[in-house]
């Protein structure tokens, strides 16, 4: 019987084993309740790398001058500019794991067992404080649009800090029981004539139900990490949307941006939860080989498109910004380097369609990024 393991791509979402063979890479999936062993190829192999490696490109581009601009333009003045921060360097963080992840997704995991807990931990805790700092934002727009007046007292820096201080605390509560279950493991291969290490929670079996801590583990992510987010998201955004419609200036530009930022919240998330939500009924009640392949390939494409996320959030919530832009333009042109010159020539020097940030609020008056 083939080892059990976790997929490290996937929050638990498979239970593989490495198999070396002369040609290719199975692997072999394994119920321990029943007698069947399901092979298929790592097709996640040909594909991973090079996204993660292109997802890590962008977002270290992109989120590394929203911290920038945000530390050295604006200077944290705002709630608004505290969450853009913590939002940037979540995704940083984020990012920054998806290199180990390709090397992993390609071969096997060579870094050490402290590197294991220190990258994956990291990874668990900012996959969920990054979701988190969303919904934290579509609040804070909702009260600096619909409750202007009264909220201008709560949306201060201060209370940003002490927000964000918050945030943190919940994504790293958020990322158990993944979080003190990670590890290096060795898996055997075929016949006991290879070894591959990998890292990856190895959950324990709880009075005899094998699965427990990893349908735990997705029922948990498809609520914190999307419907949560959904109902914030929905109540914030529409009450807005009602807000602009019934305004006195013309806002559709803003309405759109709204739009826009709910729906590719919807299009990148929901696809990966989707997948999971399957993936946790099938260790409740174990289907066909043919599904479980089918399953596990759909959560590392769907995976793919969460990740890029990541790389979207600096051009959705700051880049369309017509302030940030003019602070990224007045940064870059004091900077000496020629490749802030060749960035330049990439950001729009006309204003393209104004974000809801920039038309709520004012630079001079309250600081805000965007």
């Amino acid at each position: 019987m083939a080892a059990s393991t976790l997929s490290p791509f996937s929050h638990g979402t498979a239970t593989e084993a490495y198999i070396p063979e002369t040609s290719e890479n199975y692997f072999y999936y394994d119920y321990p309740d029943e007698d069947m062993i399901c092979s298929y190829e790592r097709h996640g192999a040909s594909f991973l790398p090079a996204l993660y490696s292109i997802f890590f490109l962008l977002g270290l581009l992109g989120n590394s001058l929203v911290i920038w601009v945000i530390c050295c333009g604006v200077r944290l003045r705002s709630m608004t500019d505290v969450c853009l921060l913590n939002l940037a360097i979540a995704d940083l963080l984020l990012v920054c794991s998806l290199p180990f992840l390709a090397h992993q997704a390609r071969d096997q995991w060579l870094f050490g067992d402290g590197m294991c807990k220190v990258v994956l931990g990291i990874y668990h805790i900012v996959f969920y404080c990054g979701i988190f700092f969303i919904s934290l934002m579509s609040i804070d727009r909702y009260l600096a649009i619909v409750h202007a007046v009264y909220a201008m007292r709560a949306r201060t820096r201060s209370f940003g800090i002490i927000a964000a201080t918050i945030t943190w605390v919940a994504g790293f509560f958020a990322s158990f029981p993944e979080l003190i279950f990670l590890e290096e493991q060795s898996v055997t291969g075929k016949g006991n004539t290879s070894n591959a290490s990998f890292c990856y929670p190895s959950y324990p079996t709880t009075d005899g139900n094998h699965h427990f801590w990893r349908v735990f583990s997705l029922f948990k992510m498809n609520t914190l990490g999307l419907f949560l987010p959904i109902v914030i998201m929905t109540f914030c955004y529409s009450q807005i949307i009602w807000r602009l419609l019934y305004s006195h200036s013309s806002k559709k530009q803003a309405i759109r941006l709204v739009l826009i930022v709910v729906a590719v919240f919807f299009c990148c998330w929901v696809p990966y939860n989707i997948a999971a939500f399957f993936k946790a009924l099938e260790y409740i009640q174990p289907g066909t080989c043919e599904r479980s392949k089918a399953i596990r390939l759909a959560i590392q494409i769907t995976e793919v498109i969460a990740y890029s996320h990541s790389c979207l959030n600096p051009i959705l919530y700051v880049f369309v910004g017509e302030k940030f832009r003019r602070h990224l333009l007045r940064l870059i042109n004091k900077a000496p380097c020629r490749l802030c010159q060749i960035i330049k020539v990439y950001i729009p020097q006309d204003r393209i369609f104004t974000s809801v940030y920039s038309q709520t609020s004012s630079l001079d008056d309250k600081g805000t990024v965007v």
